[in-house]
């Protein structure tokens, strides 16, 4: 019986060695299920942002004697029967308005009839001027007698049974109402000696 070729026989062990370790794998060598990247960038804040607060405009007092004002003797031209009224406190909302802005306020009554004059002079910082200059114009009607717009800007309304006369001029908010004033022509004898006599001041 012939005998087997030696170097024919290890070759093919070694094949056979070499098959049956490529059938095996490392369980630890499979690819496994990978975790998810975690989620990058900054979260989102939850909080509120605080409004940036309106600049606030400070107040421009304007104090006055009321007869520097109005003088006795203008106020005798418009009518004798007036005089100071003794311990006036503002009855009008917009002269009580001048006086909130820490403006002058004035008061005249009849002697006969005890009907009141009422007057208030304000200066006003420049952004509540121009709100009041268009607030006037939304609720009254303008009247050029009292002086040429732009540089003077007035107006006229009658509610209540009392005329109102509002003036803007040389930075001041001038207010006089009365129930005597019927129509703008009413209250211009008074609204042009308020204004020269702030011209002179």
């Amino acid at each position: 019986m012939p005998r087997p070729n030696a170097p024919l026989l290890r070759s093919a062990v070694a094949l056979a060695a070499v098959l049956a370790l490529a059938g095996c794998t490392n369980p630890d060598d499979a690819p496994g299920e990978t975790e998810p990247p975690a989620a990058s960038g900054t979260p989102a804040p939850t909080g509120t942002a605080e409004p940036t607060p309106e600049p606030t405009e400070e107040p421009l007092p304007f104090e006055a004697a009321c007869t520097e004002l109005l003088t006795l003797d203008q106020m005798y031209e418009f009518n004798p029967n007036y005089g100071e009224a003794p311990g006036y406190a503002p009855e009008s909302e917009a002269v009580a308005s001048v006086a909130e802005a820490q403006g002058t306020v004035c008061g005249w009554s009849n002697q006969t009839s005890g009907e009141l004059i009422e007057l208030g002079v304000a200066t006003l910082p420049q952004g509540a001027y121009a709100a009041q200059v268009g607030q006037a114009a939304v609720d009254s009607n303008a009247v050029p007698t009292y002086g040429t717009p732009p540089e003077v800007e007035g107006f006229f309304t009658q509610s209540g049974g009392a005329g109102q006369a509002q003036v803007f001029a040389d930075g001041y908010w001038i207010v006089l109402e009365s129930a005597v004033f019927f129509e703008p022509g009413d209250a211009e004898q008074l609204v042009a000696a308020v204004r020269a006599n702030l011209a002179a001041r």
